[in-house]
């Protein structure tokens, strides 16, 4: 898979056929998505929790965790509970679609599936899910970070930055002046179903900071000492 980074609309296909979602990627490239895949749960929360998706493809019959009870999870989870998710699955009986769309599943697709209804159903979910064009700006003395196309600037000049240092920098910018704990930051950023140390947030808070020094915007994440992380403009 070599997804084109002017894509703007990230996809998650979840599906233990490789044929299925190398398929499935072809026509999401050709409709001008991103995708990314993984071939059972446990790679799914991975992928959710270090890239973001903008929606998940679900196939029900996973080998470790059937995609009904990790669309359960997802959808019980703060970090995960807005994350749209097409069901995508053999099963097509009225009461299985029911089940699915009842853990909150935005809409259900049976295979098999023409890739044109699958692509025009989740253009349907995104523009549901408010994932369009419309998603805000936001900036702060001159750091402009625009969600849309995951693109941020300092001064007029783009700053590279990782997926997690991405997500953890589009939080503060949108809680400004407000301290955050580390466990809160986990949270809120990684997910409470992913396991990672404290010390992580300190390195990919030394990292953001590292990519935002260039133009001194480094300083808008300041250290509370005994407490966590606020960004802010004020000294």
């Amino acid at each position: 898979m070599q997804p084109d980074h002017q894509f703007e609309t990230t996809i998650l296909i979840v599906d233990d056929e490789p044929a299925i979602r190398e398929m499935v990627g072809f026509a999401l490239e050709r409709a001008g998505f991103r995708w990314l895949e993984a071939a059972d749960a446990a790679q799914a929360q991975v992928v959710i929790a270090d890239r973001r998706p903008d929606l998940v493809l679900l196939d029900w019959m996973l080998p470790d965790l059937s995609g009904i009870h990790l669309a359960r999870r997802l959808k019980r989870e703060e970090f995960t509970a807005a994350l749209p998710i097409i069901m995508l699955t053999a099963r097509g009986e009225e009461e299985d679609r029911v089940r699915g769309l009842e853990v909150g599943a935005d809409d259900y697709v049976t295979k098999p599936f023409s890739p044109r209804e699958l692509v025009a159903r989740i253009k349907a979910v995104l523009r549901r899910a408010g994932k369009t064009e419309a998603e805000a700006v936001v900036e702060c003395e001159g750091l402009i970070l625009d969600a849309a196309s995951h693109r941020v600037t300092a001064a007029g000049e783009p700053v590279d930055l990782g997926p997690t240092e991405f997500r953890l920098l589009n939080f503060f910018m949108t809680h400004p002046e407000r301290v955050f704990s580390r466990t809160q930051l986990l949270d809120r950023v990684w997910g409470r179903n992913v396991y990672v140390e404290e010390r992580t947030i300190d390195v990919h808070v030394r990292r953001l900071r590292k990519a935002l020094s260039l133009h001194g915007h480094d300083c808008l994440i300041q250290t509370v000492r005994g407490a966590g992380y606020r960004f802010s403009a004020r000294e």
